[in-house]
């Protein structure tokens, strides 16, 4: 199953309480269809009592019954709090936007898009080269020192 098939077939499924358990929440979804996997992240912060993050991910083998569970279980009671399911996103390539650990023009997306405005004379890059610019050190050969003319 390709990574994008599989994140149509997952729901996220926030407001959990923490007492809910990973088997709590396979029992609670299995109706809906045939579940591949279930996720309930833990938390790691230092100091808290909480046994996980309060959230989970419930992957289905089919995306019509993620579809199915989305529409019969967000805002359904669960151990007496109300679930919040939808569509889970897939995460943001770490190669990718920002807080990628790649130089923006080293990103594919970047460079063909900003090879093309060159190639169209549409880039800063262009306009200068071809002279259509000003030259931002015109009228300065008299200046001797740095910063306002004097009056």
């Amino acid at each position: 199953m390709t990574d994008s098939t599989r994140w149509k077939a997952t729901v996220y499924v926030g407001g959990l309480p923490p007492n809910a358990t990973t088997s709590h929440v396979l029992d609670a979804f299995i109706p809906f269809g045939e579940i591949v996997e279930v996720q309930v992240p833990k938390n790691n912060a230092p100091n808290s009592t909480e046994p996980h993050r309060g959230f989970a991910y419930v992957e289905f083998e089919d995306s019509a019954d993620a579809k199915e569970a989305i529409d019969n279980m967000n805002q359904a009671e669960f151990f007496g709090k109300i679930l919040k399911v939808s569509p889970a996103k897939a995460p943001k390539s770490a190669d990718e936007g920002l807080g990628s650990k790649t130089a923006v023009w080293e990103q594919e997306g970047w460079l063909a898009k900003h090879a093309a405005e060159e190639e169209n004379g549409d880039g800063d890059q262009a306009q200068t080269m071809n002279g259509s610019a000003p030259d931002p050190m015109q009228g300065l050969e008299g200046l001797d020192v740095a910063g306002p003319r004097p009056q």
